[in-house]
């Protein structure tokens, strides 16, 4: 993996009941990437609370390869990984 902007993304739904439990894992995900050169987000859809999508996005692919290597909770399909497209 060489050279732009890099990302990987994940669908999760929780119950209500989880929601709580789910942001603290976020927030500790967010921690992991960011100290590793990558930046994380989360969004949850408008119409439908408790469905999230995380992304974790770097310009360094191999920081990005290596971040998802060693999260605390691993992105489901790590071979997923997309990159920037220049138009």
């Amino acid at each position: 993996m060489t050279g732009g902007r890099s990302l990987v993304m994940q669908r999760t739904i929780v119950t209500p009941g989880d929601r709580d439990r789910f942001l603290d894992r976020a927030r500790q995900q967010r921690e992991h990437y960011t100290s590793r050169r990558c930046r994380y987000w989360v969004f949850e859809e408008a119409e439908l609370p408790g469905a999230f999508i995380e992304f974790a996005e770097s310009e360094d692919a191999a920081a990005l390869a290596a971040a998802l290597a060693a999260a605390p909770e691993p992105v489901i399909d790590p071979a997923r990984l997309y990159q920037e497209v220049e138009l």
